[in-house]
């Protein structure tokens, strides 16, 4: 049997010709506001704005024609739809993508421009809808987060870091169901053991906040986030034993703290992106992610999936000075 470091390594020669390797950019502009020295891990600029892309295409290109003759579901709240869509599009299969009623337009659309048939119900029904719909077109379904092959995809992410950043110290990381954080913290951890990972995840669904104290995934009550990529309320069953394994520690941030996350991000470090994207930055400015000022910290910017009408809301959010952060 392959460990978890192979299956991300083949993981990335597979998506290699459908993906791009985003750049790692030093922030120096953005350390006094966060007290260490700061990385970003851009995967804001990934070819359909998320990480999500890495996942979806190695799941559906690991599937045999056979299974694939009558396209793919998914459900969604939108990055790992249009990552779907796009790979899709690419191996000319439909694809059908479930995404909440409360998906941001902008996600929407960017999910049909690439051809894909869209189906919008409430956020807790995604998952039985898209049940039903694999069983009426006999598709295959493709999970946005529990799945091995979903996070050996995202762990190219962590193999990247360690290429480009060998001496980071931390890698903070956003965490939803998990598939993010699981792969990219074995990429990492099996790869030095010496660096700290960190998951930050929005205290009105704080799915690993619960479970991981539990022992076992633990569904959450589903409120709406500012972050709406991260609207998955329970930990996939396959990605909690990889959280357990290698994060170090999951952290919370509150909705103006991840607002803040962003207008700092957007205005200092000159980097636009999704709200969802920003909670390492976030889980910092809250002062649930300890840091000090000799530590290369990366901060992986998972998603840039957002409208000039969305950033409105930042012109009332002040961002705190440095001796404001705890």
């Amino acid at each position: 049997m392959r460990t978890i470091l192979e299956q991300i390594q083949q993981a990335a020669k597979r998506i290699e010709p459908y993906t791009v390797k985003t750049p790692l950019i030093r922030l120096s502009q953005l350390d006094s506001y966060l007290g260490c020295q700061v990385y970003a891990k851009c995967e804001c600029m990934q070819i359909t704005g998320s990480f999500k892309l890495r996942g979806a295409m190695n799941m559906i290109m690991g599937l045999d024609p056979e299974q694939l003759k009558n396209g793919i579901v998914t459900a969604s709240s939108g990055n790992h739809g249009r990552g779907c869509a796009y790979a899709a599009k690419k191996l000319g299969i439909p694809a059908t993508v479930v995404v909440p009623d409360s998906a941001p337009p902008i996600k929407v659309e960017n999910i049909r421009r690439l051809g894909a048939e869209i189906v919008q119900c409430p956020a807790v029904k995604r998952f039985e809808v898209a049940e039903q719909l694999c069983q009426e077109k006999h598709a295959e379904f493709i999970p946005p987060y529990n799945a091995e092959q979903i996070m050996a995809g995202q762990g190219t992410a962590g193999l990247e870091i360690m290429e480009q950043l060998p001496e980071v110290d931390m890698v903070v990381i956003p965490v939803s169901g998990g598939g993010l954080i699981g792969g990219v913290s074995a990429a990492i951890k099996e790869t030095d053991q010496r660096v700290t990972v960190i998951g930050v995840e929005p205290a009105a669904i704080p799915r690993y906040t619960a479970s991981l104290p539990a022992g076992e995934p633990v569904t959450v009550e589903q409120k709406l986030t500012i972050a709406d990529a991260l609207v998955s309320n329970h930990p996939g069953t396959k990605c909690f034993p990889m959280v357990q394994k290698y994060v170090d520690r999951i952290a919370t941030a509150e909705e103006e703290q991840i607002l803040q996350a962003q207008k700092l991000l957007l205005t200092e470090g000159k980097i636009f992106a999704e709200a969802s994207g920003c909670l390492g930055i976030a889980g910092v400015l809250a002062g649930r992610v300890a840091v000090q000022p000799d530590q290369k910290v990366c901060f992986l910017i998972s998603g840039g999936n957002c409208s000039i009408q969305q950033l409105e809301i930042l012109n009332s959010v002040e961002i705190p000075k440095e001796a404001e952060r705890r």
